[in-house]
């Protein structure tokens, strides 16, 4: 019988090759954790880039007495509309029948053809901004649910309400 070692075990990778795998391994990691974390913005300061489409679209409700939207893409449920603007949208929709149950705003930065409103920008306030409405002369806070739309507040906001089809 052979009493010789008879270990067949590979030879020990080169310990730079090792190394340059654990580094590879480890910034791999690190590569789909931030990506993570950016699509579900749990990075502070870094948060992924508003749509910005030329016009957009909610469809704005009744819920216990004030307006409130549901956007699922902007991660927005039952968001409310509040100090000055549900009376805005009351002006809007007050030929709308049944708008309480839902009806389409269509809004943007720039003219659209069809657009009901001009909002004009005013001042920032405790993370929103105050838009005024002219005709009638009005003034309302959007929340800073707008910058899921926008990356700043935009001069103009255009507005459109029309019943749901």
């Amino acid at each position: 019988m052979n009493t010789e070692n008879t270990d067949v075990r590979a030879p020990a990778a080169h310990p730079k090759i090792r190394k340059f795998r654990l580094v590879a391994v480890c910034l791999s990691l690190l590569m789909i954790a931030g990506a993570v974390a950016w699509h579900y913005q749990l990075l502070p300061g870094i948060q992924p880039s508003p749509r910005e489409n030329a016009i957009m679209v909610i469809a704005p409700y009744r819920y216990q007495g004030t307006w409130v939207f549901d956007d699922s893409s902007a991660g927005l449920v039952k968001e409310p509309f509040v100090a000055g603007v549900p009376e805005m949208i009351d002006v809007l929709v007050k030929d709308i029948p049944n708008a309480d149950k839902g009806f389409r705003l269509l809004f943007g930065a720039s003219p659209f053809p069809g657009h009901q409103k001009k909002l004009t920008w005013l001042r920032g306030d405790s993370g929103g901004n105050y838009y005024s409405l002219d005709d009638p002369p009005m003034e309302g806070w959007i929340c800073p649910a707008m910058f899921k739309y926008y990356s700043k507040a935009p001069k103009f906001l255009y507005v459109k309400a029309e019943p749901i089809k």
